[in-house]
């Protein structure tokens, strides 16, 4: 009876899908939603009543983490997308229902990924439905992550794990929407005022002259000054980790739209030139490090594609110069993972959307596997492609 109540869900998500997406009759737009459409469903059937994650493939088998995993919030937050691309109620009502499994991570201080785990889903319900019964969850939350704020290093602590005296990493960038927005809703600057100051420090410690970024950035809590500059998931300290470039244009342009702040206009104009300079592939989806050495048989990196393409379709709205570029080269890259090459068929794959991406090399973790963030960012793509071509 429940997979005949998940086909039947399906089937209607299909007829809700052929009314919702006007503005993109194109069929490769049509197959991506579709085919995203049955892998959640997938997904939502195998998990059952478990509390608990998607988050890759190990073992050839379904890997499952729990809420203080740092990717605890891209599930729910995959499924609220779904729900925005379908308008089907099915998937608002299980994104609600793994956005609550959540709820006790505003009590944890433990990780620098507390916007990546309530932003992406508490925020999506808020921005989704209205309700305001997220707001106290999302504030406290944001209150535990301003309390990782150093004055000395003016950054806020990214792990607390390993030999260095005070890491931070240029995902950190990526949690700072929560910041952003705690500030705007509460009208308290604080915020907004720990959020600047962090992206004004990684602005000046974490780029090259080129606006490559560094990956780790290891501070003096005494001094303020920098340590050591290197990587811990790139190839080598000076190499060019494919995903970290794409936190940085991603998260500068989060900047940008809440500060109007032109340096950071300029901050990721200038990285998503440094990442069309240099993506060596002719699909546009990086090596999972832009200095692997064995490329060209390198392994792909979907999900760095799939964040440079959200980042960049967002970016091509605040630039008269390089918009149409941005736009252009955003197009190119989500028509390409909506190829057979990238896009699962549907029923393989562990219900997972996108197929290729890398976790960790060096440590052998989550190599050319599915990965669930990679489906967030790419569905955040496919929902920002159609708002583009609806607005």
């Amino acid at each position: 009876m429940k997979k005949n109540i998940y086909s039947i869900l399906f089937i209607l998500s299909l007829f809700l899908l052929s009314s919702c997406v006007s503005a993109n009759k194109e069929p490769w737009f049509q197959n991506a939603v579709e085919t995203a459409s049955a892998q959640l469903t997938q997904q939502v059937e195998e998990m059952g009543d478990k509390v608990g994650f998607p988050r890759s493939i190990r073992a050839d088998t379904l890997r499952l983490d729990n809420i203080y995993d740092w990717t605890s919030g891209f599930f729910p937050g995959s499924l609220w997308y779904m729900y925005e691309l379908t308008e089907n109620n099915f998937f608002k009502d299980e994104a609600s229902k793994f956005t609550g499994y959540l709820h006790d991570i505003r009590y944890y201080k433990g990780t620098h990924d507390l916007g990546f785990m309530i932003y992406c889903s508490y925020g999506n319900e808020l921005r989704l439905t209205g309700d305001t019964t997220t707001v106290p969850v999302m504030i406290q939350t944001a209150d535990n992550l301003i309390s990782r704020f150093n004055d000395v290093t003016q950054t806020i602590r990214s792990w607390d794990f390993g030999e260095w005296q005070y890491p931070v990493i240029i995902d950190n960038m990526m949690n700072l929407e929560l910041l952003f927005w705690a500030s705007e809703y509460t009208n308290d600057p604080k915020y907004k005022d720990i959020a600047v100051r962090h992206a004004n420090t990684t602005l000046e410690h974490h780029f090259r002259d080129d606006m490559s970024s560094y990956h780790v950035i290891n501070y003096d809590t005494i001094t303020g000054n920098v340590i050591s500059k290197g990587t811990f998931q790139g190839y080598s300290d000076e190499s060019h980790w494919a995903r970290g470039q794409a936190w940085g244009l991603y998260g500068y342009t989060v900047c940008y739209r809440y500060t109007k702040d032109e340096k950071y206009l300029k901050a990721a104009e200038e990285i998503a030139r440094f990442i069309m300079d240099n993506v060596q592939t002719d699909d546009l989806i990086p090596y999972w490090d832009y200095m692997a050495p064995d490329i060209p048989d390198a392994p792909r990196d979907a999900s760095a594609a799939a964040i440079t393409c959200s980042a960049l379709l967002e970016l091509s709205k605040y630039t008269a110069q390089h918009g149409t570029a941005y736009y252009n080269y955003a197009e190119t890259i989500l028509k390409n993972l909506s190829g057979e090459k990238y896009l699962a068929k549907t029923g393989d794959n562990f219900g997972f959307v996108l197929m290729h991406s890398v976790g960790h090399l060096p440590a052998n973790s989550e190599i050319d596997t599915p990965i669930n963030y990679t489906d967030y960012y790419y569905l955040e793509s496919l929902k920002r492609y159609k708002a583009y071509h609806t607005n």
